[in-house]
């Protein structure tokens, strides 16, 4: 029984996306890929914070304006945010105007260069979760896959004694997700053979 969303002559997807077309093209391209690139990693720490209480399609349309805000999350740059520049950002729209959500973005970049310098950089510390390669799941419908692992919930702990913010266990496993540390399309999605073939070929650092 298919359990996903059908369009685009009978292109099955993960019922989660909807059909919106930002949405879809976000599930279709970007989804599940592993991502080892530290701007993208703190990008997706920030957003997947940011979506806390909203839709994430609320945050995908916000998604250049963050990039913008954020001078493309470059931690070096966000880390020397200062309080004026947090007025700043409290006053544009692009953004989610929530005052913990941006002071946590600052805190989160401060974390990723402390990172740097004990763990031997994000990608590496963040993949070491899963000890540094995607993990193949075939859930079969929405309802199987987890809120929280054991990894989202170690990752969650480890990160908070770093100085992060907005890295509860399940923003964390949505993150594990978005990266492509968990193939979590359900094995109806046309994309899950496709993320389960990349993810099979892919392994930090190699």
């Amino acid at each position: 029984m298919t359990t996903g969303s059908i369009a685009d002559h009978g292109t099955v997807r993960c019922s989660w996306c909807g059909s919106d077309p930002l949405y879809r093209a976000y599930h279709d391209e970007q989804w599940g890929v592993p991502i080892a690139d530290e701007c993208r990693l703190f990008e997706m720490i920030v957003l997947e914070g940011a979506q806390a209480g909203l839709s994430w399609l609320t945050i995908l349309r916000k998604r250049e304006g963050y990039r913008r805000a954020f001078d493309d999350f470059d931690p070096e740059k966000v880390a020397r945010y200062d309080a004026r520049r947090i007025r700043r950002l409290l006053a544009d729209p692009g953004i989610v105007r929530n005052r913990l959500k941006v002071e946590s973005a600052v805190r989160n970049a401060r974390g990723v260069i402390a990172v740097r310098e004990t763990h031997g950089g994000l990608a590496a510390f963040l993949w070491g979760f899963v000890d540094g390669a995607p993990r193949q799941n075939r859930w079969g419908s929405l309802a199987d896959i987890p809120a929280r692992t054991a990894e989202s919930d170690a990752m969650s702990k480890a990160l908070r004694g770093l100085g992060f913010g907005f890295v509860g266990p399940t923003v964390c496993y949505a993150f594990m997700q978005a990266v492509g540390m968990v193939n979590d399309h359900t094995t109806d999605c046309h994309r899950h053979a496709e993320v389960a073939k990349l993810g099979r070929a892919w392994r930090l650092g190699s």
